[in-house]
């Protein structure tokens, strides 16, 4: 499926979560740990330590650790967000996985099947799919083949 630009998705992301604010409380998560409209599948598990939100999406069979901090992303089906990790404005691919203690920002984008090593940091980095990532990618734009 086509989804378009990553920036367009996000944003389509943010209008839907709102819409469904308004008229259909019922898919919205809810509790201590959750920051404005949040989705999360039924069989993703997220760690009561970790903050949610706002304009999440988080899939099916997906995990978030202890300590996380998630906002304004989307999690793929499968996908896994390692201990004390932080995510603004990303999308994580289908079965991938973001490390312990790895910051993930500014549109930064991780296809199917990536594994972001421990204590990364991608800013507006683009990923292809089927990789082993680690260190430090401080430059927006940078995509890794």
């Amino acid at each position: 499926m086509d989804i378009g630009q990553p920036h367009d998705y996000l944003s389509g992301q943010t209008l839907y979560l709102k819409s469904q604010k308004d008229i259909n409380e019922g898919v919205l998560a809810k509790g201590d740990n959750i920051e404005g409209n949040v989705i999360i599948d039924e069989t993703a598990t997220v760690d009561a330590s970790s903050i949610i939100g706002p304009n999440v999406v988080i899939g099916a069979g997906c995990k978030v650790g202890a300590g996380c901090r998630i906002s304004g992303s989307t999690l793929l089906e499968g996908s896994e967000v390692k201990d004390y990790s932080f995510m603004d404005g990303s999308i994580l691919g289908w079965k991938s996985t973001i490390g312990k203690w790895c910051r993930v920002t500014s549109l930064t984008v991780i296809a199917e099947d990536v594994q972001v090593k421990d204590q990364t940091y991608l800013n507006g980095t683009k990923i292809l799919p089927h990789k082993g990532v680690n260190g430090s990618h401080p430059e927006a734009g940078k995509i890794i083949m």
